[in-house]
């Protein structure tokens, strides 16, 4: 490991976490994955995984920044473990209705319930932030956090697709809720770098972070974002069913995933120098016209190429974003502010996911990154429309950190209100 990586684990417990949160953040890319196999090898149609995987993502839309905006209030062990139990208990009654062909709105039920899944990502970057703030390192940290969420999307997509395609139909999502439980547990338990709560008593602002101007061009413009993660996954797929190799879809799905890591890898042993926010627009730009190449594609090898071109970009725009939101989100918020980004993504990629869903289904595979590239464009549009309100900090808010040390009044300058 690289010498600026191995200097943040020179903080004691910090091994402990990371690995308790790679455990626990695999469900993250084996449960949409997981449902769409499982429920095509059961002969549903892709319309309807889309719409299941769909409802997953936007409950969690809804509830993710509650069950976070409740760990910044009362901690971390309190709020997660009895929200993981509901997750898991949900998830598991979506199995069994699928494997005993109840009605198709039953799926839904539980899907819906399902989406109180927690954050694992979020509250593993808030125990880098409570340890690292206002130090270089952070930066190195929230890349590393990067890296590790793509390792989960490298691995997680091949073992689900493989699981549920080649053991039984509801093996992928079966084993996504144990290591959501075991990760969550293992998380909770180590309390020496659980983040202090701020209880309401402590803190007279009761608002929510999204009250942030910065946050809401950043969340808005993940939701399109998450349109591409979405899109691309279910066109992903169905391109490589439609080529006669089912299986090699979470295969391709982690050469994606692959060409972000390495991007994450390079992009952690840099230090930059001035503001961040061109350096996300430059991203974000990047990931849409990297949508292109898919819609050329003709053959699984020449996806590949496209797929690993196109994951480039993503981890240095994630760690970006995660840098602009400590520096647009009070420090008694970060949870919830992290939180929501996440449910920005979540929206998106149920958009994404059902309405390629329904391109595949009448148009066929390659039609579907027609979706992928619409997103891209959508986001960049978003992105360049924000761009005034994300350079200046929100009214109110404490001064932070831009992820490599500087603070955001020294970063912003006369920008500061």
């Amino acid at each position: 490991m690289p010498s600026p990586y191995r200097a943040i684990f020179a903080t004691p417990g910090t091994k402990g976490f990371t690995a308790a949160g790679l455990i626990g953040r695999m469900p993250l890319s084996m449960v949409g994955i997981g449902v769409l196999t499982m429920i095509t090898e059961l002969g549903g149609s892709y319309a309807l995984a889309g719409g299941i995987t769909a409802t997953i993502a936007l409950s969690a839309a809804a509830v993710g920044p509650q069950v976070s905006r409740l760990v910044d209030q009362h901690g971390q062990r309190r709020v997660l473990r009895p929200a993981t139990l509901v997750a898991a208990a949900s998830v598991t009654g979506l199995l069994v209705a699928a494997a005993r062909g109840w009605p198709s709105w039953t799926l839904f039920v539980f899907a819906v319930v399902a989406g109180c899944v927690p954050s694992v990502g979020s509250m593993v970057r808030a125990r880098w932030t409570a340890l690292l703030r206002d130090t270089p390192q952070l930066h190195t940290a929230y890349s590393f956090e990067s890296i590790v969420d793509e390792l989960c999307f490298i691995v997680g997509p091949p073992l689900a697709a493989t699981l549920s395609a080649g053991w039984f139909p509801e093996a992928g999502p079966v084993v996504a809720v144990v290591f959501l439980v075991t990760g969550v547990w293992w998380l909770t338990a180590l309390t020496a770098t659980e983040p202090k709560p701020h209880p309401r008593h402590e803190h007279s602002d009761l608002s929510s972070a999204l009250r942030s101007p910065g946050l809401q061009v950043l969340v808005a413009t993940f939701v399109a974002t998450g349109a591409i993660f979405g899109s691309v996954d279910v066109a992903t797929l169905a391109f490589a069913e439609e080529h006669g190799s089912k299986s090699l879809g979470g295969v391709f799905l982690a050469v994606w995933a692959f060409g972000s890591c390495l991007a994450g890898i390079v992009f952690g042993l840099l230090h930059f120098k001035g503001k961040a926010e061109p350096r996300w627009i430059v991203g974000i730009s990047a990931m849409a016209v990297s949508m292109i190449p898919l819609l050329l594609a003709g053959n699984l090898p020449f996806l590949a190429v496209a797929l690993f071109v196109s994951g480039l970009a993503i981890a240095p725009t994630m760690i970006t974003t995660m840098a602009l939101i400590e520096a647009h989100v009070p420090h008694a918020k970060l949870t919830e502010g992290m939180t929501w980004i996440s449910t920005g993504l979540a929206v998106g990629i149920a958009l994404g996911s059902s309405v390629t869903g329904w391109v595949v289904d009448a148009a066929g595979a390659r039609t579907g990154y027609v979706v992928s590239l619409s997103a891209g464009v959508a986001a960049a549009a978003v992105a360049f429309a924000g761009y005034r309100r994300l350079t200046r900090p929100a009214q109110g808010e404490e001064p932070a950190t831009d992820g490599d040390g500087d603070s955001t009044e020294r970063q912003h300058g006369d920008r500061v209100a």
